[in-house]
């Protein structure tokens, strides 16, 4: 029973660092604390540790697990309402300038022309060249864009 105890404490130390470097939503984690308490419990019953000893190494184990889980969730919940900073989804909420063509409409932003696509909602007024555009989606490398208004060009 002892050497039962001291794997599974090692396993939970083991999913217990692989959790920190894979970041599964505290799933591992959650499982290295249950092992952990396992083997805790297992190792010191097999060494023939007193009742009371057991419980209060067990209850501090617990606690210290339950208090990481609980850090790790706040963390991963905070990151959630980040918006993204990279990628084809951060370039929601970017002004830019209309470049119309005759050919296709493209949008100049962040050093980039995109092809670009009237919000089919917005209004039907024509579009000039020159026009500060505001990007509501992001389809493929195709810009879905709507008029900027006066506040939006004043920030």
């Amino acid at each position: 029973m002892l050497a039962f105890g001291v794997v599974l404490v090692a396993v939970g130390v083991l999913l217990a660092v692989v959790e920190a470097h894979l970041s599964t939503g505290g799933l591992l984690g959650g499982v290295a604390a249950v092992a952990l308490i396992g083997g805790a419990t297992l190792s010191l019953a097999g060494a023939g540790a007193g009742l009371p000893l057991t419980l209060v190494l067990v209850a501090l184990i617990a606690v210290a697990s339950t208090g990481g889980l609980t850090v790790l969730r706040r963390t991963l919940r905070s990151v959630r309402r980040q918006r993204p900073r990279v990628g084809v989804e951060a370039m929601v909420g970017h002004q830019g300038v209309l470049r119309v063509d005759g050919v296709a409409d493209r949008v100049f932003i962040d050093g980039a022309l995109w092809r670009a696509q009237r919000d089919p909602l917005g209004e039907p007024s024509a579009w000039h060249d020159g026009d500060h555009v505001v990007v509501e989606r992001v389809n493929g490398l195709t810009l879905y864009v709507r008029r900027a208004e006066e506040w939006e060009l004043e920030s």
